[in-house]
């Protein structure tokens, strides 16, 4: 039986999921957590197979939230579920520690076969992901850090310095030198040209 902790800040989702993983005989939702914080405790305290993970909740999440329950069970399997497409964070969540990543809008047949494939070792790579894996020459933007990259996504959503350093848990000043920091590796004048950059490169 495979133990799965479903970690997403929105009810309706983990509802959805329970009902479709109810629906095998060799799939059991041991627990289920709506934030990061909280579902670090219960993966301290229990044995999962697998945690289905959201990338993007308040507080604690994403790639920060991939690192932390693995350095707790360094063989805890990760199935990253995000409403971001593949081109956005699959390669950076593989690189951090996930097995897998998954659209949210896969379907269901595709959600349990990645789950099974994780849970029995494997990894789960839709085709683009695989494809940025492979490709020698990486964009620009893979020179980012992880929290450069984090701070890039959420500026081109048009949050501004102060609610993304609530978001994120950090100083405005830290997000301001995020900024410049970012605007010089991509060697960008500004957020209209990082905005423009974003959608040629299809990260938003």
């Amino acid at each position: 039986m495979i133990r799965v902790l479903i970690c997403d800040d929105h009810s309706i989702v983990r509802d959805g999921l329970k009902r479709i993983l109810a629906a095998t005989t060799d799939v059991q939702v041991a627990g289920e957590a709506a934030s990061g914080e909280a579902a670090l405790p219960l993966v301290k305290a229990n044995d999962y197979d697998v945690v289905m993970l959201d990338m993007s909740m308040p507080g604690l999440s994403g790639l920060d939230l991939i690192k932390r329950l693995l350095a707790e069970k360094p063989k805890l399997r990760i199935l990253v579920l995000s409403m971001h497409g593949e081109q956005q964070y699959a390669v950076r969540a593989l690189k951090a520690g996930a097995a897998g990543y998954l659209s949210k809008d896969s379907a269901s047949e595709v959600l349990l076969g990645a789950l099974r494939k994780i849970a029995a070792g494997g990894r789960h790579l839709g085709e683009a992901a695989a494809a940025l894996l492979l490709a020698g020459d990486k964009p620009p933007h893979e020179k980012l850090s992880d929290r450069e990259f984090e701070v890039m996504r959420l500026l081109v959503e048009g949050l501004g310095p102060t609610e993304i350093a609530a978001r994120l848990h950090l100083s405005v000043k830290t997000v301001s030198t995020h900024k410049t920091r970012i605007l010089e590796k991509l060697e960008l004048g500004g957020t209209a040209e990082l905005v423009r950059y974003a959608l040629e490169h299809r990260l938003v």
